[in-house]
């Protein structure tokens, strides 16, 4: 077969980003911005653990500007804050029965398994 013809099929680069990446760029751009402010507020104590909410913030944002940029680095920053932000909403909503750390916990976990299919791993660069 002459790879000229229009027969043959050709290699599809699979480039860019996503529309379901971009989404949950956005949203967790904003979750992690509005914690971070709560924690300089003081919101979640005056202690370690104020330090610890503005540090695990400030590297979940270093890794929705490098998954923006198609990193790998930033792509596993990125599943794990979701999973990690997921498992703690669980752990709020076993302790304050409210109904919305259940439905965001839900929300992220469908984030997160939407970042674990392949045709999204395929288009990260090194």
């Amino acid at each position: 077969m002459n790879p000229d013809s229009p027969e043959s099929p050709k290699p599809i680069l699979t480039r860019g980003i996503l529309p379901g990446m971009a989404a949950i760029s956005m949203f967790l751009l904003l979750v992690t911005m509005l914690n971070a402010f709560a924690a300089l507020r003081g919101i979640f104590g005056t202690g370690p653990a104020k330090y610890g909410i503005f540090a695990v913030c400030s590297l979940l944002v270093v890794g929705v500007f490098g998954f923006l940029r198609l990193r790998r680095w930033g792509w596993a920053l990125v599943t794990a804050g979701c999973l990690v932000m997921a498992l703690g909403d669980i752990y709020y909503y076993g302790h304050s029965r409210v109904a919305f750390y259940i439905v965001r916990a839900l929300l992220e976990l469908c984030f997160f398994l939407y970042l674990i299919r392949p045709q999204v791993r395929e288009r990260l660069r090194r």
